[in-house]
């Protein structure tokens, strides 16, 4: 099958010219109808790389509030196409994915697909461990990323774990994307750090708001009913290792399930004190 999709792929990005030119040749010049790459001020060779390979640039400018970087492309920037796709810039598109890709957009009753992606860890795909899924694929207009207003409190000017909240049914793309970071650990555990900050505020904000539970997914609602307890990160490490097949990977799969129960380790760390710094602030 041949043809440009009806389809708008967008990369969100900030300083990732390691990234960035290996992603946009997975996506290739015979696939979307537009390649659009969301810029930060970055300060590497990012714009460079994304107008060398074809791609139209915008550059964001984020002011503390909502919408962040996903939203406000969507608002702003609304694709003149049925479909839009965001992928990260360490995200490459596999060859089975587009074929499955153009099948899934020929006909659907759908205005949305949930995505799942291989990760590679220590320069080899996990067999098993925690599974990468993301809802980035919907129709223009179905609808928009949930809205955290945020008054600054993090530094991260892109929605992280924020899920699309769509207008009608989706479907699945089980052929996987390939989640490639060639950045290397060093940069895993800074985004971590970052992240873990953020789940943290997150948490306190949203944990008790029956309107942000109720746009939920079911994956969330098992997250943070458990985020706020020290039971998270042994359950994770457990369940990865052993419920979710990581074992499979041998002694990469231990050390992926211990880097990322780590992570949650910090992130239930970091609710400990916001609850303190709440505590003392009502006192």
């Amino acid at each position: 099958m041949s043809g440009l999709l009806d389809l708008t792929i967008v990369l969100p990005v900030r300083n990732e010219a390691e990234n960035l030119g290996a992603a946009l040749q997975s996506i290739g010049s015979d696939l979307a109808q537009a390649i659009v790459v969301v810029d930060s001020n970055s300060e590497d060779d990012t714009v460079k790389i994304a107008q060398e390979h074809g791609a139209h640039v915008i550059n964001f400018q984020w002011n503390g509030q909502f919408p962040k970087k996903r939203n406000w492309f969507l608002r702003e920037h609304k694709p003149k196409t049925k479909w839009v796709l965001f992928l990260d810039a360490d995200e490459w598109l596999t060859e089975e994915f587009k074929t499955e890709l153009r099948a899934a957009l020929a006909d659907t009753p759908h205005v949305g697909f949930w995505l799942n992606y291989s990760i590679y860890f220590l320069g080899q795909p996990l067999k098993g461990g925690y599974p990468l899924r993301k809802l980035a694929l919907f129709r223009v207009g179905s609808g928009e990323y949930e809205r955290i207003d945020e008054a600054q409190w993090s530094a991260l000017d892109m929605e992280i774990h924020e899920h699309p909240v769509l207008d009608g049914s989706t479907g699945v793309i089980h052929a996987k994307i390939d989640h490639r970071d060639m950045r290397g650990p060093e940069h895993w555990a800074r985004k971590h750090t970052e992240y873990a900050s953020w789940e943290a505020k997150r948490y306190m904000a949203l944990a008790n708001d029956p309107a942000a539970k109720h746009q939920w997914s079911h994956p969330q609602k098992i997250k943070y009913r458990l985020m706020g307890t020290p039971l998270l990160a042994p359950i994770f490490f457990l369940g990865c290792l052993f419920a979710m097949g990581g074992w499979r990977d041998g002694k990469r799969g231990v050390m992926w399930a211990r880097l990322k129960a780590g992570y949650f380790a910090q992130v239930y760390t970091r609710i400990q004190q916001e609850r303190q710094k709440l505590a003392k602030a009502e006192n």
